[in-house]
């Protein structure tokens, strides 16, 4: 096995501005937070970042929002951050809605080589605009395309040394399945067991698509 385990500016200096970025986290919670925090000490911005929402803006996803280092936020909603609806409004940033079920089925789309999804939701409203339809046993379903992007970043409550994941009750969330629609994946850990050190049914991702580990603050 490759060695995962890497350091926070070994990580920074992989992300090149530009990136598209699949963030893990559900209004900040199961967000790697070191990761970001890294981040924003380089010059680097002009991100498209994929995410369930934009958290709030000093925490998480929201301080990148907030330091305007990205240009589009392909996200479910962003009611709780002011920063993204003031920079949508003013025009310097780019914010494509998605409805949360249709956005984690792209993405786990993504994931597992499809092309995309079909689905009802959406039908009869402007989400439809351009979209391909299908009719199928009389129901309509719009044609979704899948997503991936060039990084997964992830946080983690725990993981061995060759890069298996298990997750903190609700903070699995986007996490789960955004680990395998990117070209790199790079989880934020708590905890850093021996191999051997996790029980076979407590993982959730596995290191087959884990490309890289960095501690947490616990760890």
């Amino acid at each position: 096995m490759k060695k995962k385990l890497i350091t926070l500016h070994e990580f920074s200096e992989r992300i090149p501005s530009g990136a598209t970025l699949l963030i893990g986290g559900f209004l900040g919670d199961g967000t790697p937070d070191l990761l970001i925090d890294e981040i924003l000490k380089t010059d680097k911005g002009g991100f498209t970042v994929i995410a369930n929402d934009t958290a709030f803006p000093d925490q998480g996803i929201g301080k990148l929002i907030s330091q305007k280092r990205v240009k589009k936020a392909i996200v479910s909603h962003i009611g709780t951050n002011p920063e993204t609806q003031k920079q949508m409004i003013e025009g310097s940033l780019i914010v494509e809605l998605i409805p949360q079920g249709t956005l984690a089925e792209r993405i786990r789309a993504g994931g597992f080589g499809l092309g995309g999804i079909l689905t009802p939701t959406g039908i009869g409203t402007i989400v439809e605009n351009g979209k391909p339809k299908l009719h199928i046993d009389g129901k309509e379903y719009l044609v979704e395309s899948a997503i991936k992007a060039d990084f997964a970043l992830l946080k983690a409550k725990k993981a061995d040394f060759y890069g298996n994941l298990t997750f903190a009750y609700t903070a699995r969330n986007f996490n789960t399945f955004m680990a395998f629609a990117a070209n790199c994946t790079i989880a934020e850990i708590d905890e850093l067991v021996p191999i051997g050190g996790l029980n076979p049914e407590e993982v959730v991702v596995p290191h087959a698509v884990v490309d890289c580990l960095i501690r947490g603050n616990r760890s």
